[in-house]
């Protein structure tokens, strides 16, 4: 295991199968970088960082969806709406 930054560590595959508590340790304090060959492979976070990475993604999805839903209603007029007597029939 290499610490690379405070919160960052590198650790080989060899070394996650022999420490998996090492490492899950490591992954509470921050990122743990899975290398093969020396090459990233994956990321291992702790779940509550998870979490909060896709709290974040699902506030930015709907700020850009609720901007999107405001342009196409800014830009569009009644004839581009059904009414719903219309749908009924």
């Amino acid at each position: 295991m290499i610490t690379v930054k405070e919160n960052t560590t590198l650790v080989g595959v060899s070394e996650l199968r022999s420490g998996i508590d090492e490492v899950l340790k490591k992954a509470q304090e921050g990122l743990v970088i899975i290398e093969k060959r020396h090459k990233p492979q994956a990321v291992l976070i702790s779940h509550e960082e998870y979490a909060y990475m896709q709290n974040i993604m699902e506030i930015a999805e709907d700020f850009v969806l609720g901007h999107i839903a405001k342009e196409r209603l800014e830009n569009s007029d009644d004839s581009d709406y059904v009414d719903l007597e219309s749908l009924l029939k």
